[in-house]
Order: structure tokens, then sequence, then C-alpha cells
């Protein structure tokens, strides 16, 4: 008995996986098909938990956008160079590959085939993944890290885990309920690590000027335009209970971090002066506004937030239809959002996602800091980041033999 509890305490394998996402998966999967042995290692009960949850708010796994396009979606030379090298086309493939089909939908954003639900593609991947042999370990916090070895806690006992190479993909700060708490950034940092604390990004913009006693919630703003003086993203929005939520909002999250002013343009495919021309024709603001198309919650948004002098004047109300400055009081707190910025700094890694100051590691996911915008590119910026990782380590473990 004595010595099967020994056997516990020590592990020893090939590669070492930290953590269950999508990035740490798809660099377990790249290392398995040329023969490279895994064992993956995470603190929580199962698999992928961050990623089951984001597939109930539509799950889109990457986008069909041109790559030049899609590139252009990443804040990070590193991502941008990723993306190439794994594009959405190798996604796709490899998840038909492990019986995944998908379809693209009207959106562009690429969907498991309709009726396939977010555990089913997880456990096809982890299937597969174990066919082949790798490892799962549950229950595993990680609490040190050596060059070549690792110590983990699992209930009352540790761990140690001895490998040639480890890779970590331990995730951003959004979303704890899944595991995904970041109580990691204390470790790396006393490993040396340059690392900023997480901030919110795909985020509602919470609105200084806003009253939830027009009963806006659930009613969209169709076909607007947010944009600052760099960046512009149309699309619908959507009211919310604290102010708006939406894919042109997550746009410019970064720019609002950057305390850019940020604006929102109502009838974007409307000239000025053509909004003016119907405004001054109308009986009334409100009547031209009913012209206009613009829907009663969007009526009752622009009347409360306007003066009486900037309501009823035909040319100031215009400008305000195609330039509404938006009073953004805050981002939705950290743990709320769809993911994260901050973590490791990019500059601590090279272009395949190795550490430059600490041997034998790779860092992938979102636990570096880089940004994209949802609709498949955060998975995709992940899986691409995996790729480029597990890579890496089969060039140098080809180049050792």
């Amino acid at each position: 008995m004595r010595k099967e509890v020994l056997d516990l305490l020590m592990i020893k394998c090939e590669i070492a996986i930290i953590g269950t996402g999508p990035a740490a998966l798809m660099a377990g999967s790249v290392l398995q098909s040329k023969g490279i042995s895994v064992a993956f290692f995470d603190h929580n009960k199962a698999a992928g938990r961050k990623f089951l949850v984001a597939g109930k708010g539509g799950f889109n796994l990457t986008n069909n956008e041109d790559l030049d396009g899609f590139i252009e979606k990443y804040n990070h030379p590193a991502l941008q160079q990723a993306v190439r090298l794994f594009t959405k086309d190798h996604f796709v493939a490899f998840l038909n590959n492990i019986g995944i089909e998908t379809y693209v939908g009207s959106s562009g954003k690429i969907f498991p085939v309709k009726g396939t639900k977010p555990i089913e593609v997880l456990d096809r991947w982890i299937s597969q993944l174990k066919d082949n042999g790798a490892k799962f370990y549950y229950g595993y916090r990680l609490i040190d890290f050596q060059n070549e070895t690792l110590t983990f806690q699992c209930k009352d006992q540790l761990i140690q885990v001895a490998s040639k190479k480890k890779i970590f993909a331990l995730g951003g700060g959004s979303w704890k309920v899944t595991g995904s708490d970041g109580k990691w950034l204390t470790l790396f940092q006393s490993k040396g690590f340059a690392t900023t604390e997480f901030k919110s990004s795909n985020s509602g913009f919470v609105l200084a000027n806003y009253l939830n006693s027009l009963d806006l919630e659930g009613n969209f703003i169709k076909n607007c335009r947010v944009f600052d003086d760099c960046i512009s993203k149309s699309g619908d929005v959507v009211f919310t209970s604290y102010g708006l939520e939406g894919a042109p909002i997550y746009a410019l999250n970064g720019s609002f971090r950057q305390s850019n002013e940020i604006f929102i343009d109502f009838k974007p495919d409307l000239e000025l002066v053509q909004i003016k021309s119907v405004l001054e024709k109308a009986k009334n603001p409100t009547d031209g506004l009913r012209h206009l198309k613009l829907n009663k919650q969007v009526l009752l948004f622009l009347k409360d937030c306007t003066s009486k002098e900037q309501f009823l004047d035909p040319e100031i109300l215009a400008g305000l239809i195609k330039k509404f400055p938006l009073e953004i009081r805050s981002l939705r707190p950290v743990d709320e959002v769809i993911s994260t910025v901050g973590g490791i700094g990019m500059h601590e890694i090279n272009e395949s996602f190795a550490a430059i100051h600490f041997p034998n590691t790779y860092l992938i996911g979102e636990m570096l800091d880089w940004d994209a915008p949802t609709g498949g590119y955060l998975i995709q910026g992940c899986v691409a980041s995996g790729f480029c990782a597990a890579q890496d380590i089969i060039v140098g473990l080809s180049l050792e033999d």
C-alpha cells in the first residue's frame, strides 16, 4: 500500500499541458499527430469548463472571413502570424476529422451543424486524444514549476510531474464559475514574468446617461454604427438594464480602455443633409424620427439624452443622430464578460509562444495579453497559438534525436 501511494506522488510524461481549453487541446492534438505523448492537468473536475459555458451563448467556433480581414481582428503580431499559419480552414478540417461537421451562418460565423451541443464537440475531441494515449488528470492545482518539473496539489497530496517541456494554457480572468479565476498570475509573477491585471473585453458599455425608467431593456438599435476616430463597427446593438451590448460595442472596448471618445450613428445609410431635410419637413421632431424609421425605444433614448433645445433644433438633432456621444461610465465587471485582456505580457514569448526567459516553457491562449472580438476570432486565436507552440516543440524534439 505504501508503494502505491508513493507512485501517485510522481508522474513522468513527455509533454505536460496545463489546462484543457481549446488552446491546450489543439496543442495536444498536434503533438499526438507526430507520435509525441501528452498529459493534461486541470484544477477543475472536468475539461473545458469555459468552452462549455461560452457555447451556451451562440456556439461559433471560427469565422469565414477572408484571411486578410481575419488577422486584422487581432491586436498583436504574434496572434496575427499564428492565424496565418493555422487558419479557419485548418480548424474546420480538423473538426471534420474528429467527426464535427460545420456550416457557415448568415453572419459569416462558423458553427457546428445544427443540433450539435458544445459538450458533444468537447467529448469528441477528448475521446480522440484519449484514444491516442493522452492522459487527463483532474483536480490538479498548479502550485509551482521549474525548468523540467511541475508541482500540483490534488486534495491533500503534493504531486510532482517531470516532463521534457510544458505548455501552460491557464485562461483569462472572466467567468470564475468555470474555474477561470486568474489566480495563477501570482505564481508567474514570482517566476519573474511581467504581468498586468485582467481587464474586461468584449463587454457591454455601462452608460452614465441612461435611465432604467425608459424600459428599453431587450430592444434593439438595428443597423447602427459605433465608432471613434480610428475604428468603426456596424451592426445591431441591444439595450440592457445598464446600457448597451452587441458586436459593435465589443469592437470599441479597446478604444474605451484607451479613454477615446466613442459615438453611435443611428442612421449610417443616410447622409447628414438627408436626415436634416427629413427633420425640417416634419411637423415636429418626434414625427421626423418616425419618418427616419427609428423605433420607439431609440426615440425615447434620444429624447431623454438630449436637452429640449437640442431636440427641437433639426440641425443639432440631425448631428446627434449621426454622431451621438456615448457617455460611458465603465465596462462590465471582469467576471461577467466574454473575455479579458491582461495576463502575461506578449514580450515574454517569441513568435512560437515559447517563454523567452524560462526554458522548456510555452504560454498559449487567453492567459496572454492579446485581444480579439467575438464571432469565432477568440477561439481561432487560441487554437492557432496552441498549434504554433506544438509545432515548435515538434521541431525542437526532432533536432534532439
